[in-house]
């Protein structure tokens, strides 16, 4: 029986449910793979950036703000977001204090897997708007103090690609070998699993050339040759095209797959449970990130991360380690990755993966901090509790853990409302290509549509792409047309707009958040020390930088629990943060339910 992969993979979200079987999420993982060796190319000037004042290491103190642009703003009625409706909110985003905003693709695309598959990476997707929209969005983000980053698709590209269609039409083609091809003639390629496909197989056959092509996501997205040289030159000139424009860097989507070995010796059992492991981290993968520091990145005072940390903590520290002259930080996906498949979750698993990944970069190099992203359900419906009573507080609670952790945060885009997973009706509710094309093999293998629901309401990728919930009018004031995906029915009680006014909301919530990190560098570079590792319901911790040190207590429950102090710590003055209007304190804190408190110590 299939069950859930806890690593998340970008690009999938699978729940397959066989004859007879039992609900089982796929919430895939992304890590790393194999390839070739590196090339030099003629060293580019120095860039001059973005012309805001940077400083090495900026991307530590900053906050990043993850922004799905398809769902955010849209400004033309057309039901989808756009460039000129982030335009209209950019005063929105500076009031929450972000520095910087991480923005899903915008480039040409087919939309198979929403904008993740590129058909030209110099050009803007027609529905987003035009590149000279682009430039008036990045100026004005600018002119506000935020940085952005891009999301840099290399891993893949559409099946539209202009390399793609001339590498199609003839084996003898100068695109041929920017893709991995297996001739029909060799027989059946060796056996390589594909998270997206119907039938989880990865390679296509392509009658024009008698040839199968390789695609470990959709069969709309081939995979990249990184053993190309040629191949490797053009990323680089992508990349600079953009950081030529002034952008503050990359976010490297699925990187750690893109070395692959090109005799593709047998991987035999292959299956949803130990793919991302077989293709994670291949020979090579650090010589392209080596090469691509080299070339591109030394030249510009730029913030880049990679989506994945390899298959251990070895293998993530490589990422980071400044001496290795690779990437800035790197995420994993074992935070996201608890509870996956359950309806449950232990908060002492939670506690054990953030500790242990914090200790992996205490003294050398630097990570990411995450509860969500568009390829994960809303995090207060996963890791707090979004029934009315609770939303509110636990999603302030959730808030303050990630803004009171060592560690770059990644906040993602209707997080600091409290925006919860939505309700779907069937599948033809769903978007998103992995939960469609798993409901097509569940109705080909006769399986448990009852239980493939339940899961999919729960863990779904769309449940984090519905429309920002502006304001209780129609649509959420996110569009005047038909949105390309339903609003929660929410969105009348949990709003920008109500939230605004109300100094007690979620939002206001994660302003004061922001501000206290901003204002106690302690948050950002403190050493952090767990507390109470074997409570199930406490998680508890201390940051401490010289003489400062706060104690940050977070109940995690929707009872009320009293948590004895340790000895020697006593809390002094009024909270730093607080999301109940009292903390009763004394030898014993009394916490309300999911409350989260930030005191000096």
């Amino acid at each position: 029986m299939p069950f859930l992969l806890r690593m998340n993979l970008r690009a999938t979200f699978l729940i397959c449910c066989l004859a007879g079987g039992v609900a089982a999420c796929s919430q895939s993982a992304k890590q790393e793979t194999t390839a070739a060796t590196g090339v030099s190319t003629p060293t580019p000037p120095a860039a001059a950036g973005s012309g805001l004042a940077k400083k090495a290491g900026w991307w530590k103190e900053t906050v990043v703000y993850q922004l799905y642009p398809r769902s955010f703003q849209d400004s033309n009625g057309d039901g989808v977001g756009d460039l000129k409706g982030i335009m209209q909110r950019l005063d929105y985003l500076k009031s929450l204090g972000v520095g910087t905003v991480w923005l899903n693709p915008i480039y040409a695309s087919p939309n198979d897997d929403n904008g993740y598959d590129i058909s030209d990476y110099r050009q803007i997707m027609p529905e987003f708007g035009t590149m000279a929209d682009f430039d008036a969005l990045l100026k004005g983000m600018h002119q506000r103090g935020i940085k952005l980053v891009m999301d840099l698709v290399v891993n893949h590209s559409s099946d539209e690609h202009e390399w793609f269609k001339s590498a199609r039409a003839s084996r003898t083609s100068p695109y041929r070998d920017y893709y991995y091809w297996w001739p029909a003639e060799k027989g059946t390629p060796p056996a390589r699993y594909s998270t997206f496909d119907v039938k989880k197989d990865a390679w296509q056959y392509d009658a024009p050339t008698k040839s199968y092509y390789l695609h470990i996501f959709s069969k709309k997205q081939p995979d990249l040759n990184w053993n190309n040289p040629k191949l490797r030159q053009e990323v680089h000139n992508i990349m600079r095209f953009w950081l030529d424009k002034g952008i503050d860097g990359f976010r490297m989507d699925a990187f750690q797959f893109v070395a692959k070995d090109p005799a593709f010796p047998p991987m035999p059992g292959l299956n949803e449970q130990n793919f991302a492991n077989a293709y994670n981290h291949g020979p090579h993968l650090h010589d392209y990130l080596k090469e691509i520091n080299r070339e591109v990145l030394s030249h510009y005072n730029v913030l880049t991360v990679a989506e994945g940390a390899g298959r251990n903590l070895t293998e993530a520290h490589l990422f980071v380690d400044p001496a290795r002259q690779e990437l800035d930080m790197t995420y994993h996906f074992e935070g996201t990755g608890v509870g996956s498949g359950t309806d449950t979750y232990k908060l002492t698993d939670l506690k054990r993966v953030f500790t242990k990944w914090d200790s992996a970069f205490a003294r050398q190099g630097w990570q990411a901090l995450d509860l969500g992203n568009h390829d994960q359900p809303r995090m207060v419906s996963k890791f707090g509790d979004d029934r009315p009573q609770f939303r509110a507080p636990s999603a302030k609670l959730l808030n303050t853990f990630l803004l009171t952790m060592r560690g770059t945060p990644y906040c993602y885009s209707g997080d600091e409302l409290g925006m919860t997973n939505s309700k779907f009706n069937g599948i033809a509710d769903y978007r998103d290509v992995a939960a469609r094309n798993t409901y097509q093999l569940l109705q080909q293998q006769g399986g448990n549509e009852a239980a493939f629901f339940h899961g999919l309401a729960r863990f779904s990728r769309d449940n984090s792409r519905t429309p920002f919930q502006w304001n209780a009018t129609k649509n959420a004031g996110f569009t005047t047309g038909t949105p390309w995906i339903g609003v929660n029915p929410n969105y009348v009680t949990v709003n920008e707009a109500a939230e605004n006014q109300d100094s007690a909301s979620v939002l206001n919530h994660f302003r004061r958040a922001m501000r206290l990190r901003q204002q106690h560098p302690v948050l950002v570079y403190g050493q952090y020390q767990l507390l109470d590792r074997a409570n199930p319901h406490i998680y508890a911790y201390t940051r401490t930088q010289g003489t400062e040190k706060v104690l940050v207590v977070l109940n995690f429950s929707p009872e009320k629990r009293d948590w004895a102090l340790p000895p020697g710590l006593k809390p002094t003055g009024v909270p730093l943060l607080n999301n109940y209007p009292a903390l009763a304190t004394g030898p014993t804190l009394a916490l309300e339910p999911w409350q989260a408190v930030v005191v000096r110590l």
